[in-house]
């Protein structure tokens, strides 16, 4: 796969927000995605007790050819604020096969080092048939920033030939900064006018 064996195309997808609600935005915030339509290396082999081979084979180098071109799409890797994952089986496919691209530290890693981020990679891994949705959740880079309600997004979009049904789509998606005109507050807002924890557990005085 790394000389794009078994990829059959690789698409871009840009959404530039200038205003929302009616307001400009103070900049344009940039949602994108970059995605992989695949050979499902496991079409027609029945069901396969251990996948991890084929995740060594494949997680690694597919990371290697999508992360940097997602990144391209940025002025650099420090714009990038959010970022999430996807994978989506065609319909001959398990949608286990769609998690093994996605699930391992030899895809996930990378995206992380790529993007200078340290945080959980938000997800989906679905199955369905050519032109479905691409969904992809987004969530803080950082780990610290992970729960920061502003950063959280979703970038959507489809490839109207693909997955075929024994293809998977694999995609990664990023945003430079949160949702436009972000009020809705954070946990710690709900926490003290609730008077409890994100547990449920009521607050020590203060």
């Amino acid at each position: 796969m790394t000389s794009l064996h078994g990829i059959r195309k690789i698409v871009t997808f840009v959404d530039d927000t200038l205003e929302e609600g009616g307001r400009p935005t103070s900049r344009h915030i940039r949602m994108a995605g970059c995605a992989a339509v695949i050979r499902n290396p496991w079409a027609g082999a029945g069901y396969v007790d251990d996948l991890r081979p084929g995740i060594t084979e494949h997680a690694a180098a597919l990371a290697g050819i999508l992360v940097p071109r997602l990144v391209g799409l940025f002025p650099d890797a420090d714009a990038i604020e959010a970022f999430g994952k996807c994978a989506v089986v065609g319909v001959n496919g398990e949608i286990e096969h769609a998690a093994a691209m996605i699930h391992t530290l030899h895809f996930g890693n990378l995206v992380r080092i790529g993007a200078r981020g340290d945080s959980f990679l938000s997800f989906t891994n679905k199955r369905n048939g050519a032109g479905g949705a691409i969904i992809l959740p987004l969530t803080h880079k950082k780990s610290e920033l992970r729960g920061s309600r502003s950063h959280f997004l979703t970038l959507e979009f489809a490839i109207p030939d693909a997955p075929g049904p024994d293809e998977i789509v694999v995609a990664l998606g990023a945003a430079d900064g949160g949702r436009a005109h972000s009020r809705i507050g954070d946990r710690y807002i709900d926490m003290r006018e609730m008077g409890v924890d994100q547990t449920g557990k009521p607050l020590p005085p203060s």
